[in-house]
């Protein structure tokens, strides 16, 4: 099968969400709960949404993993970012060994944590780090194209059959996390790409710039999307026109995860980007998706927006790795909790005002 049309097989397998029945079950059951109507807010949204996604009312427990995958950026070379290139490989290292942010709050949430090396420059001769490298880094996009189309595919294809692979194995929710120096000026490049909006609107400090690196980097995807020539109709193209090869791998992650019926939770900018690009090919896609969290980098606020998405939290995170994904997880538990564990008021007793 080729690329495309292992492509086309995966968006067809990412099914609308219209389970009106299942949705109506887990409503009834919120509201026969002992506690006023609706009185837990948006846990009961989430509760509702892990239910319609699972296809079940009474959802089993979630087994969530949570997915960094990590890729270099030709585009780095232009001075976009306050940390040299090395720093992937370096940090692909310290996930697998557990000493990074993403580790510490899988290790809390009692989740699953899988390192991909999708694409890094030097990447760490370390056991355990899964091998879906598309190149070593991509082509600097200021320049021309940061990958081949079929490059793009090949990624997203290898992504959801991680993803596919993670729900056949018990997770209920799939997260997504990032690693990669220069890696918001691609996501900006794409937000602008996909979404029309000037570049300057995309672009903020990333791992630390100042106004001048701001400023610089607005100047480089507007040099990015002039030399690529990206279409909003073409999500594919502009992902290997100026995305990364984590974006890439992380997009196919969300549609196999979704394919397979497991939520897929984002992160920050980057991991929002890469669902908007599945959105874009798949628009089902949008169904499976929670926010955990709002970054303060200004693009991620825009795609959220598109993605018609409310998060979760709303803690200043930027540092990326996941780790807003893995802080949102025992949100989840809790919502499919209530919805399983918690009386009603028969059960317990406890007299109802239909309120």
């Amino acid at each position: 099968m080729t690329g495309d049309h292992a492509l086309e097989e995966l968006v067809r397998a990412v099914a609308p969400l219209a389970d009106d029945v299942v949705a109506r079950e887990a409503q009834a059951a919120l509201d026969a709960k002992t506690k006023p109507r609706g009185s837990l807010g948006t846990l009961e949204q989430l509760a509702v949404r892990i239910a319609v996604v699972s296809g079940d009312a009474q959802p089993r427990p979630l087994d969530p993993a949570v997915v960094v995958a990590a890729g270099d950026h030709g585009v780095a070379a232009e001075g976009v970012s306050a940390y040299p290139r090395e720093v992937t490989g370096q940090m692909l290292a310290n996930f697998r060994a557990g000493g990074a942010a993403v580790a510490v709050l899988c290790r809390q949430a009692g989740a699953r944590l899988v390192v991909v090396d999708a694409g890094v420059l030097e990447p760490p001769r370390v056991p355990g780090i899964l091998d879906l490298s598309l190149g070593r880094g991509t082509a600097n996009a200021a320049v021309g194209p940061a990958m081949s189309r079929a490059i793009a595919v090949d990624g997203v294809v290898r992504g959801a059959e991680l993803g596919r692979r993670l729900v056949e194995e018990g997770a209920g929710v799939v997260a997504l996390g990032e690693m990669g120096i220069g890696n918001t000026t691609a996501a900006a490049a794409l937000t602008a790409a996909l979404l029309g909006c000037d570049p300057a609107a995309a672009c903020g400090r990333g791992t630390g710039l100042d106004e001048a690196g701001v400023a610089r980097k607005v100047e480089i995807v507007h040099r990015m999307l002039a030399v690529n020539h990206t279409a909003p109709d073409d999500p594919v193209g502009a992902l290997a026109a100026v995305g990364g090869f984590e974006v890439a791998v992380l997009t196919g992650v969300a549609l196999g995860a979704a394919a397979g019926r497991a939520v897929v939770l984002l992160d920050g900018f980057i991991s929002t980007v890469a669902a908007l690009v599945g959105a874009c090919v798949a628009p089902p896609l949008v169904g499976y998706l929670v926010a955990a969290h709002r970054s303060p980098e200004p693009g991620h606020r825009l795609v959220l927006d598109a993605l018609g998405l409310e998060p979760l939290l709303d803690l200043r995170l930027r540092l990326g790795e996941g780790s807003g994904a893995a802080l949102a997880l025992p949100l989840l538990a809790a919502a499919r909790a209530i919805l399983v564990e918690m009386s009603t008021f028969a059960d317990a007793g406890v007299s109802d005002t239909g309120r």
